[in-house]
């Protein structure tokens, strides 16, 4: 009996595995040439279970085969190609290398027609998890060939309703939140995920910045002053801790206040328009990013001993003066004369801090000041709650100009990126990637032998040793200059490429080429000459495409494919980094290549402008001629953001995913791409 059961319970179990195929297909058809089509077979795979490839495998698992009844009409191009590449593995069990798939799989078969003719294809395949497989399953489809058609879109024929509602319920499967369809015509993006996400990585800079701060020559003397000023009045606790608490929320405002009002000024003034312009004007224009440039050299000279930073003697003196009141008046300029005597060291940290948050969100500037002044008074309100805590401080010594010095390094490292920004958006060509890496291996080279003590500077005391710390850093500056010696040949550098120019900007790359090859559409079809492309801006990646989002969208109207639309900059520093750490991974590329329209809208180019007819006319009546502010313009305007990179993918007149901000998941990239192949 209980053997009866057991085989009953397998048996169910089969039928329910069954029922519910954990793979679903979807099939459509693309005009390729003239009487010449593609039929696009896509499987849509549950989470947990892998479908084989076409195989061969004799003797071993069952390979996804097809087969096509053709009238005398029409005649297969070779065989049914991979637009996924398998996972390729050595199975144990069957011993032999196998291929599969995850979440998705995409094959394509020409077809060249003689007159119109119908097509009928059957997929069979099997699916496996790893605790077991279903049986072989099969489906089938129908296709009508037109000949000699005039227009060459999709048809997009889905044959089985049933299969076709799986698809959808498969796609959430994927990736559960880039895989929401928008259904109206609102295509205002929700990806407020992947903006937190790049918000957090400032903040956590922000942090570390902070903490750099408490250990520099202006600052770290202060402890001592802090405690001392805290001591008195000790006597009563309960007062203590309030004053312990208002001095460190007072540093806090003092740092961040004046930014935040500035920024809201501009925003209550002029509104979001007005704002973006300023981020925008202050991330890309050569003024202020020149003035950037020459402002972080001056304060690595003056972290390297040649001269002090110091604000007006009045001000200081007149406001430790009325430090000496009593009450939270005292405490005030007590946290006011903190701010200012350590300005010579904290000026500069606090212009990185704000100059990498500028890049056109509102509220990013205020939270990455935020982030750096708690981190900064932290330490402080600590000292003044507990004063008996600088016990445990180190002294003051010459280990103090060491870290000034080391900072200075570091400062003439990011300060390079201003004058990049203004090269790359104004291509002047004085600062190619080869010369950029090769004052960071400069620089970096010099920090490592001035951490071994080989060089010394005017306010350095004398090193009769090394301690481990600074031979540890010593390492990790020589192990950096390794690791961009190969970029002088062409090497990728993903780790530092967000900083870098781009590779284009190279002369000379090891085995002769500096640029992918360019893929040309399969259709044969793409305008010999598109707008602007002899202006200077250029594709990531090798990729052939659009300059022109209208250009661009009637393009891909016509060839019956997704258009993905890439919001960059020439200045911008994740969009470098998106590239060269995501949308370089093969299987994302080739999607970009061969399923997608391309078009890269520059949001920060300052020299095209565009033919009269395509000037664009704000709603408060202001008319703008060049390309960057008419893409600025619209990406707020139409699409709601006023930042870079964003990605959006676009078809049948709406947007078809959750569009993508900045991310490194590479994986959720390709789910991305994957979603809008299958929402098209």
């Amino acid at each position: 009996m209980k053997r009866l059961l057991l085989l009953i319970s397998l048996i169910l179990l089969s039928i329910s595995i069954y029922a519910q195929n954990p793979v679903s297909w979807q099939a459509s058809v693309e005009k390729s040439g003239e009487n010449s089509y593609d039929i696009i077979f896509t499987a849509t795979i549950e989470r947990g279970w892998h479908l084989y490839d076409m195989g061969p495998y004799e003797g071993g698992p069952n390979a996804t085969e097809f087969t096509f009844n053709l009238d005398d009409r029409a005649e297969l191009v070779g065989g049914v190609e991979y637009k996924t590449e398998p996972i390729k593995t050595f199975d144990d069990i069957f011993e032999m290398n196998i291929g599969y798939f995850e979440k998705s799989a995409l094959f394509v078969q020409k077809i060249k027609i003689s007159g119109d003719s119908k097509v009928n294809a059957t997929v069979e395949w099997m699916a496996c998890n790893n605790n077991s497989c279903i049986p072989p399953s099969d489906m089938d489809f129908t296709f009508d060939l037109k000949a000699d058609r005039s227009e060459s879109s999709p048809m997009n024929q889905e044959i089985d309703v049933t299969a076709r509602d799986a698809i959808e319920e498969q796609i959430e499967s994927i990736e559960p939140d880039d895989s929401e369809l928008y259904q109206d015509d609102d295509i205002t993006p929700s990806s407020t995920r992947k903006e937190s996400s790049t918000i957090w990585i400032l903040i956590l800079q922000a942090i570390a910045w902070g903490l750099a701060a408490l250990v520099t020559p202006c600052v770290f003397p202060m402890i001592p002053m802090t405690v001392s000023f805290f001591i008195k009045g000790s006597e009563n606790k309960a007062l203590g801790r309030l004053r312990a608490s208002m001095y460190g929320l007072f540093i806090v405002l003092l740092y961040t206040v004046p930014i935040a009002v500035l920024i809201i000024l501009t925003r209550v003034i002029g509104g979001d328009s007005v704002t973006l312009d300023i981020f925008n004007w202050l991330a890309t224009h050569w003024i202020p990013n020149l003035l950037f440039f020459i402002i972080f050299m001056l304060f690595a000279a003056s972290f390297f001993g040649a001269f002090e930073i110091v604000l007006p003697s009045k001000l200081v003196n007149n406001s430790d003066k009325k430090s000496e009141k009593k009450g939270l008046g005292g405490v005030f300029f007590m946290a006011l004369t903190l701010v200012l005597v350590s300005f010579s060291c904290t000026g500069p940290i606090v212009g990185t801090v704000l100059i990498k948050s500028t890049s056109g969100e509102f509220w990013t500037p205020i939270l990455t000041m935020l982030a750096f002044s708690v981190t900064f008074a932290l330490p402080f309100t600590l000292f003044a709650l507990f004063p008996g805590l600088l016990k445990n401080l180190p002294k003051s010594g010459g280990w103090l100009n060491s870290v000034k010095v080391s900072l200075g390094f570091i400062e003439i490292a990011l300060g390079l990126k201003f004058l990049s920004v203004a090269d790359q958006t104004y291509q002047w060509g004085i600062l190619d990637r080869e010369v950029y890496l090769a004052i960071w291996i400069v620089v970096f080279a010099l920090l490592g032998f001035y951490l071994l003590g080989k060089l010394r500077f005017k306010n350095d005391s004398p090193l009769e040793y090394i301690s481990v710390t600074r031979l540890v850093l010593a390492i990790a500056s020589f192990a950096f200059v390794v690791y961009m010696l190969p970029g002088m040949w062409g090497a990728p550098l993903k780790a530092i490429s967000g900083y870098l120019p781009p590779l284009q900007t190279q002369d000379f790359v090891l085995g002769g080429q500096n640029k992918e090859i360019q893929y040309v559409y399969s259709n044969d079809s793409f305008p010999e000459h598109v707008k602007y492309e002899n202006s200077g801006l250029e594709l990531p990646l090798g990729l052939q495409g659009f300059f022109d989002l209208d250009e661009a969208e009637a393009y891909a109207e016509s060839v019956g494919k997704p258009l993905f639309i890439d919001f960059t900059g020439l200045g911008c520093m994740n969009c470098r980094e998106m590239e060269a750490r995501v949308l370089s991974d093969p299987e994302i590329l080739q999607m970009l290549k061969s399923d997608y329209v391309v078009v890269s809208l520059f949001m920060d180019d300052k020299r095209v402008e565009v033919d009269p007819s395509d000037w664009v006319v704000t709603d408060a009546g202001k008319t703008l001629k060049t390309l960057g502010k008419i893409n600025s313009y619209r990406a707020l305007k139409e699409f709601g953001i006023n930042s870079q990179p964003y990605y959006f993918i676009k078809g049948h007149g709406r947007i078809l995913v959750e569009p993508r901000a900045y991310d490194l998941d590479v994986e959720a990239f390709r789910d991305f791409l994957k979603n809008g192949i299958l929402s098209y």
